[in-house]
């Protein structure tokens, strides 16, 4: 081996060392480049965007919730408030035994032991430097003991915030209605944007129906905190911080009388019923009341469970509205507009007169249609047949006028159809027909229409029902000779910040075509027959300063065999007749329509009259 081999090129390696030395620069070069790029990138092109993003880290929003708009009656009387109350919270990181804190708090009656799981639940789901409520609404004497025993209760506060009160109680349940928790059905419908899931919405009447307007718009706040969501407090105003105050919801006036709904409810005594009182000449609802009633401040102070289902379950129905929901055969309040229509097509006449011996049988048939009165009412017209209430002159007529024209004539008056009232979950009732049997029925035999069903429909039963409420609307028709309006139940609305109201629009339906105005005139005056004559209700009326007008009805519940009779006295309360009456007043220029029914009242005009009576003697000042 030659010696040349082993001996080192010192140049070669310099050139390699220096190579290496030149290119490592160039690399670290080239990544401080790159960093420097990127500095300029985050720090220069992009800070606006990145600067945002780290705001938003940091900076989190809070809803400011709205305040409910108020609801008053048509003379400013508040119906519906927002009242400061105090609700007990705790913050679960002050408190060292939380079990033992619940139950002190129990032992005061500040909560209820049966709720400690629940509150034991809700704290585990929480922050534990965020406040939980555990009650919602603390009364003065409970805020009191509270207050003494403060200082033993690190960790729980009082915290004020505003809840609905409903100063008259159950005089306007159902239609004021009231507000709940928002549920999963209740976000699919809403806005998300415009709730808060801890907030309460309208859930029945007017609450509901306004939701939109009385809920108004959310504001929000900014604040800074934490990556845990903590919130930092600061000193002094920062420039990344923003707020939107919110906007309070409108104020609605409702044509509500409260001091007639007062009268009504206290006339209805907790029986199972309803009264409507319309304004004929523009469609106002002065009266809704549904009986028996609730108390709307159960459902705004959080109802427990047992509570809900106690009313639930109760078989009179308080949470029912049966002024706008229940649905009754009207009996022999429609006999007036049967009347008009058998004038009309010439089925009868103002002469015409039958002889009434207690009960009517369609030709070739043995069945008996029985009169109310046994021994019947000897001969009798058209104005008789109404102030006397008799069953047997309608039944002679009722093929003559067909089911049909019925159908026309009573639709047109509102029945059967919607009146459209600022309430969810009106029921359309039922005026039957050819049309609606022959659709309604699968099989053959029962898509026909039988004359004896014309024969009962024309005393208003069988197949016919009808809402308090429609009844009080036709009712104003009769009153306004034929003249119909919208029917409304919203008077104004006011925004809360410049006072300035606007009021309803008052809407003029298609009147009712009757050619002779002869006929308004004669079923009118045998409608005030009925209370101020030899009629069904002249003990009621007979007394009264002015002219009214008015008709009763008393439906059965059961039927009655031919053979049977009917004894009020040993049958059951709940199979008794239903007590119903419309009346309005005064006759000559009518300012008020009113409708009654008493659920197993047994006399349309000696138990439901008198409260019409009532009701339209306040209105009209005697």
């Amino acid at each position: 081996m030659s010696l040349s081999s082993h001996i080192k090129d010192h140049q070669k390696e310099k050139e390699v060392f220096f190579s290496r030395i030149v290119i490592s620069s160039l690399i670290g070069i080239g990544l401080i480049g790159i960093v420097i790029l990127r500095l300029i990138q985050l720090q220069v092109i992009e800070y606006d965007f990145f600067s945002d993003r780290a705001h938003g880290n940091r900076i989190n929003i809070r809803a400011t919730l709205p305040s409910r708009g108020i609801i008053y009656d048509r003379n400013g009387k508040i119906l519906a408030e927002n009242k400061a109350s105090f609700q007990l919270v705790v913050i679960p990181e002050q408190i060292d035994e939380i079990e033992e804190t619940l139950n002190k708090l129990a032992n005061l009656n500040l909560i209820s032991p049966k709720d400690i799981n629940s509150i034991n639940n809700e704290i585990n789901r929480s922050q534990k430097f965020k406040p939980v409520t555990i009650r919602s609404s603390l009364d003065d004497k409970e805020m009191a003991t509270f207050a003494a025993n403060m200082p033993n209760f690190p960790g729980v506060n009082l915290q004020p915030r505003l809840i609905r009160h409903y100063p008259q109680n159950e005089y306007t349940s159902h239609v004021v209605g009231y507000i709940g928790a928002i549920s999963k059905n209740d976000l699919n419908r809403l806005n998300r944007t415009a709730y808060d899931p801890n907030e309460k919405i309208g859930k029945t009447g007017t609450e509901l129906f306004n939701e939109k307007r009385l809920h108004g718009s959310p504001g929000f706040y900014q604040y800074i905190a934490n990556a845990r969501g903590r919130e930092i407090p600061i000193n002094s105003n920062s420039i990344f911080l923003d707020d939107t105050p919110s906007t309070p919801g409108s104020n609605i006036y409702l044509t509500i009388d409260l001091q007639l709904q007062k009268l009504a409810t206290e006339l209805l005594d907790g029986r199972k019923g309803a009264v409507v009182a319309v304004d004929p000449n523009n469609g106002e609802i002065l009266t809704l009341v549904s009986s028996p009633a609730y108390n709307p401040n159960l459902f705004a102070n959080n109802l427990t469970e047992n509570e809900y289902r106690k009313l639930q379950s109760n078989k009179d129905q308080p949470l029912f509205n049966r002024a706008v929901l229940g649905t009754y055969s009207p009996g022999s309040t429609i006999k007036p507009i049967i009347g008009l229509a058998a004038l009309q097509i010439g089925a009868t006449n103002l002469n015409l007169r039958h002889i009434c011996r207690g009960f009517y049988s369609l030709p070739g048939n043995t069945h008996r249609y029985r009169d109310w009165l046994h021994t019947g009412h000897g001969s009798i017209n058209l104005h008789t047949a109404i102030s006397q209430s008799c069953d047997v002159y309608f039944y002679e007529i009722s093929n003559k006028v067909g089911i049909d024209v019925m159908h026309e004539y009573l639709t047109s008056f509102g029945l059967g159809e919607k009146t459209n009232i600022e309430l969810a979950g009106e029921r359309i009732g039922l005026v039957p027909s050819t049309e609606w049997k022959r659709t309604m029925f699968s099989k053959a035999e029962d898509k026909r229409w039988y004359p004896g069903e014309t024969v009962i429909a024309s005393i208003g039963q069988g197949y016919m029902l009808a809402t308090p409420l429609q009844l009080a609307v036709s009712t104003a028709a009769l009153a306004m000779r034929g003249k119909r309006f919208q029917t409304n139940l919203v008077l104004a609305h006011e925004d809360p910040l410049d006072q300035i109201k606007e009021h309803q629009e008052i809407v003029e339906l298609d009147a009712i075509k009757i050619d002779n105005q002869k006929h308004w005139e004669e079923v009118i005056s045998a409608m005030q027959n009925v209370m101020q004559g030899n009629g069904t209700a002249r003990n009621v009326g007979k007394d009264a300063p002015y002219r009214m007008a008015g008709k009763s009805g008393t439906v059965q519940v059961i039927s009655i065999g031919q053979e049977e009779e009917y004894d009020e006295d040993n049958i059951e309360e709940k199979f008794r007749d239903h007590a119903l009456f419309i009346s309005f007043a005064p006759t000559e220029s009518p300012k008020i329509a009113v409708s009654v029914i008493i659920e197993n009242g047994q006399s349309g005009s000696q138990v439901a009259a008198p409260i019409a009576k009532a009701i339209m003697d306040k209105y009209l000042g005697y």
